[in-house]
C-alpha cells in the first residue's frame, strides 16, 4: 500500500544547456506510485512536491537534483487508503514529513535515455538508488518520465501486520512524468 515512495519521489533530473530548471506538482506534472493490495493494483499520487534541476545535456555528468516530496499529499482516490497512508504503520508524515530523492551527476545510456544515482530518503531511511528516465526537451520545456522499482519494507513502509507482503505487495513503484521549465 503506501508504497510508493516517493519517493520520490523520486526523482530526476532535467536537461539543457547548463540551465535551472524548475518543476512541481500540478497538471503538467506527476509523481506517483504504484502497488498491489490483496492483487489488485492500485497507484497513487503526490499531490505536493518541488524539483531543483540542474542539468546539461552535454554535460549530464555535471547535474544535479533535488526532489521534496510532502508525504503529507500522498493520494490514491480511495478513502481507506488515503487515511492510512499518512499513518506511522505507513509513511509515518507526522514524524517523516518529507522524502527527498537527491543525485549529482547523470549517465547518458542511450538516445534520450538516462540514469540519476543518487541517495532517496523516505522515513529517515535513506538509500542509494539508480533511476532510469527519459528526457525530451523542447525550447524551454523539458519532459522527464522514468520508473523506480522499489521493495517499500527497505524505507520501513508498512509496520506491524503490513510487513509481510502478504495482503499489501512489498513491491512497489515511484513512477514520474514530468514536465519542467528553464529559468533564465
Amino acid at each position: 500500500m503506501k508504497a510508493a515512495l516517493v519517493a520520490a519521489a523520486l526523482l530526476w533530473s532535467i536537461s539543457a544547456q547548463a540551465a535551472e530548471w524548475s518543476a512541481g506538482g500540478g497538471n503538467a506534472s506527476r509523481l506517483g506510485f504504484v502497488g498491489s493490495q490483496g492483487g489488485s493494483p492500485f497507484e497513487g499520487r503526490f499531490e505536493r512536491w518541488t524539483a531543483k534541476i540542474d542539468f546539461d545535456p552535454a554535460n549530464p555528468a555535471a547535474g544535479r537534483v533535488v526532489v521534496d516530496i510532502d508525504m503529507t499529499s500522498a493520494a490514491t482516490g480511495d478513502r481507506q487508503k488515503d487515511d492510512s497512508l499518512p499513518q506511522a504503520e505507513w509513511f509515518d508524515a507526522a514524524t517523516f514529513p518529507r522524502a527527498r530523492f537527491e543525485a549529482a551527476g547523470f549517465r547518458a545510456t542511450g538516445g534520450n535515455a538516462y540514469e540519476a544515482a543518487g541517495r532517496l530518503t523516505i522515513r529517515g531511511i535513506g538509500k542509494d538508488v539508480v533511476l532510469p528516465f527519459t528526457l525530451d526537451i523542447a525550447g524551454t520545456t523539458a519532459r522527464a518520465k522514468g520508473r523506480l522499482p522499489l521493495i517499500r519494507t527497505d524505507y520501513g513502509i508498512g509496520q506491524g501486520p503490513w510487513k509481510t507482503g502478504e495482503t499489501v505487495a512489498l513491491d512497489v513503484a515511484v513512477t514520474f512524468d514530468l514536465t519542467a521549465t528553464r529559468k533564465d
